[in-house]
């Protein structure tokens, strides 16, 4: 059986990686944008609620719609063992995103004196970028972590797992579940 060392990626593969995780995280994040501005244009001119209200109702429907896409798309490789603790915490950090966006927003209307919806739509640009910068390194963080490496220890486990005796069909399952979990964190 051929065997592989753990080694360490090189900055460069790193940053290919991470190069790669901000493209998918701009795809879905323009998705979610696109959803934003919709709703915001809608609840602002349809149902002519006032700015912050339109940006707060439409940061919602962002939200829901981010959080499958990053879910099931951007971060489906990561750690779902805990999907409580996970959606507690892109709660917190879109909720937070929110606040920059809507104090941006806010700033802009209430301090500022700025009343066009053309305005409006400048200001809440500039605070759904800063909002994105906020998500994206909170996001990759704490709320999408990465699974681990297996450590060495768990790698010779598993070796000696796959060349142990007959010790029953229950204890060899186990052994082959343990050895391709740590097959597939290595593949990954």
């Amino acid at each position: 059986m051929a065997t592989t060392t753990a080694s360490d990626p090189s900055l460069a593969q790193k940053l290919r990686g991470l190069s790669g995780e901000a493209v998918k995280f701009g795809l879905v994040g323009l998705s979610g944008v696109v959803v934003n501005f919709a709703v915001f244009w809608v609840c602002l001119n349809g149902l002519h609620l006032a700015s912050l209200r339109s940006n707060i109702a439409a940061t919602l429907v962002a939200i829901a719609t981010n959080y499958l896409g990053y879910r099931y798309w951007l971060y489906r490789d990561r750690d779902a063992a805990s999907r409580k603790r996970e959606i507690t915490l892109f709660l917190v950090f879109s909720g937070a995103g929110m606040l920059i966006e809507t104090g941006v927003l806010g700033f802009s209307v209430y301090v500022l004196g700025l009343s066009s919806h053309f305005q409006q739509l400048a200001a809440k640009v500039l605070g759904l970028g800063l909002g994105t910068v906020f998500r994206f390194i909170s996001y990759r963080t704490w709320v999408f972590k990465a699974v681990p490496e297996p450590t060495e220890e768990q790698l010779a486990e598993a070796r000696a797992a796959q060349a142990a005796p007959d010790t029953g069909v229950v204890a060899q399952a186990e052994l082959m579940l343990a050895a391709e979990q740590i097959r597939l964190a290595k593949a990954e």
